[in-house]
C-alpha cells in the first residue's frame, strides 16, 4: 500500500513539474542538464542545483507546427500520394473522344484538355514549394 502511495506521489510531483514548464518540448540529457524549446516570449525555466536548463527559443508561429523528424522528406516523386500516382494510369490506352490518342474517331479533342490540366497542377506545384511554410 505504501508503495503505491510513494507512485502516485511520484506521479504527482511529476505532472506539477511539468505544468511548470509553459508549453515547452523538452528533453532530459544524463548529465543532468535538459535542453527546452520555448516559443514566443515564454519564459525559459530557471536551472536548479541538481539540474541545468538550456532554452532554445523558436518564433511563436512555430507553437503548432509538425516537427521536423515528422515532415514530408524527399523528392516531389517520393511524397507524392498514391491517389495522385493512380490519376496518371488512369487513362492509359484510352481511346476515342477526349482521350488525346492519334487512334478513334475524335481522339485529338482530349489533348487541349490534357495541356490545360498539366499546366495548372504544375502551377499548384510550384506555389507549393514558394509558399513559405507556416502560411
Amino acid at each position: 500500500m505504501s508503495r503505491l502511495i510513494m507512485i502516485l506521489a511520484g506521479t504527482a510531483a511529476a505532472a506539477a513539474a511539468s505544468a511548470l514548464l509553459p508549453a515547452a518540448a523538452a528533453a532530459q540529457t544524463d548529465n543532468g542538464m535538459a535542453e527546452i524549446v520555448v516559443f514566443g516570449t515564454d519564459p525559459c525555466p530557471r536551472s536548479t542545483d541538481d539540474q541545468i536548463v538550456v532554452c532554445r527559443r523558436l518564433p511563436e508561429t512555430y507553437r503548432y507546427r509538425m516537427p521536423e523528424a515528422y515532415r514530408k522528406s524527399g523528392t516531389r516523386q517520393q511524397t507524392e500520394s498514391w491517389t495522385n500516382k493512380a490519376k496518371s494510369i488512369e487513362t492509359v490506352g484510352a481511346t476515342g473522344i477526349n482521350s488525346c490518342s492519334p487512334v478513334g474517331p475524335g481522339g485529338y479533342t482530349g489533348c487541349l484538355t490534357r495541356v490545360v490540366r498539366e499546366w495548372r497542377e504544375q502551377r499548384r506545384q510550384q506555389a507549393e514549394e514558394t509558399t513559405p511554410p507556416g502560411q
